[in-house]
């Protein structure tokens, strides 16, 4: 394992879905608030109000590969955390009036809303710095901890997350409706990235073989997204906790527009059907990452 000791530990043993993606929430919470620990102000308000109520999926992915790699809680904790504060910023400017201009984020008041358009900015800024002062205090050797914090940088960047947000941006205003293979690549780098670095923390932590988790994560991710575009048609506000219909509304190509609702439902269940195939060298010791995978074309928010 690349110069880290692993544990065998009790610690390390699988937990059912629920139970590790609350888990998992948890912990990365608890980090995103221990490193805001003594702040006071406005800000770091609207940054802990910013973290609070989501599923913890992308930490949850953390600490479920980090577990498969024999790495304890404690050491990929503060990977949960950073993956958890930087998806915060994310939304919260997201949200914003110059972007998507939404009302709300997981039942609640977004932060602009809550409070104004400069503070939402400052506090997805800060959430997005700290994420990368969590990281540097991630459990790991050197070259590990540097490896994912340039790998959370570039998932982030123009090359992942910001990069397919602007696209997204653009193609509201663009002569002709993307194509499904441009809405492949636009969901990838806005969506996919981060779930990717998330899935792959485990095994880069650990020096090991990323390749079956990188795979995972891709399917994983485009369901993920798939299924947003269905709850945008086919869900209501109370249970998604955000507008829907908005896509349709704005005239946006999307995998339902594009495949048609049944067509986006086969599809994203073939998505999960691969993902959970990619996770074949892991055997049963991966089999709440397969739940994880069936959650995501489950889920109703």
């Amino acid at each position: 394992m690349a110069g880290f000791d692993v544990h065998l530990d009790a610690e390390l043993t699988r937990r059912p879905f629920d139970q590790a993606l609350g888990h998992a929430a948890d912990l990365a919470t608890g980090q995103v608030l221990h490193g805001l620990g003594g702040v006071d102000g406005t800000v770091a308000e609207a940054m802990r109000y910013a973290v609070a109520g989501g599923k913890g999926l992308r930490a949850f992915l953390v600490i479920e590969s980090a577990r498969l790699h024999g790495i304890l809680d404690a050491h990929a904790a503060p990977c949960a955390g950073a993956i958890e504060a930087l998806h915060a910023y994310s939304l919260i400017h997201d949200d914003l009036p110059s972007m998507d201009d939404d009302d709300l984020r997981r039942g609640q008041p977004t932060v602009h809303v809550k409070w104004d358009e400069a503070t939402a900015i400052l506090a997805g800024d800060a959430l997005q710095t700290l994420a990368f002062e969590l990281l540097a205090h991630a459990g790991c050797p050197d070259a590990a901890r540097v490896a994912l914090i340039a790998g959370l940088a570039g998932a982030a960047g123009v090359r992942g997350m910001v990069g397919g947000q602007a696209m997204d941006i653009a193609a509201e205003t663009a002569s002709q409706p993307l194509t499904l293979e441009q809405i492949s690549v636009l969901q990838a780098g806005k969506t996919g990235a981060l779930i990717e670095w998330a899935a792959t923390a485990g095994p880069v932590m650990a020096g090991a073989d990323a390749g079956p988790l990188r795979r995972y994560a891709r399917d994983l991710g485009l369901a993920f997204q798939i299924v947003d575009d269905i709850l945008d048609v086919e869900g209501d506000v109370a249970t998604v906790g955000k507008a829907v219909g908005k896509d349709a509304g704005a005239g946006k190509a999307t995998f339902v527009s594009l495949l048609g609702l049944e067509q986006a439902k086969a599809r994203a269940g073939a998505l999960v059907d691969s993902a959970c195939d990619a996770l074949t060298p892991y055997g049963d010791d991966a089999e709440t990452l397969r739940d994880a995978a069936r959650f995501v074309i489950a889920r109703k928010s």
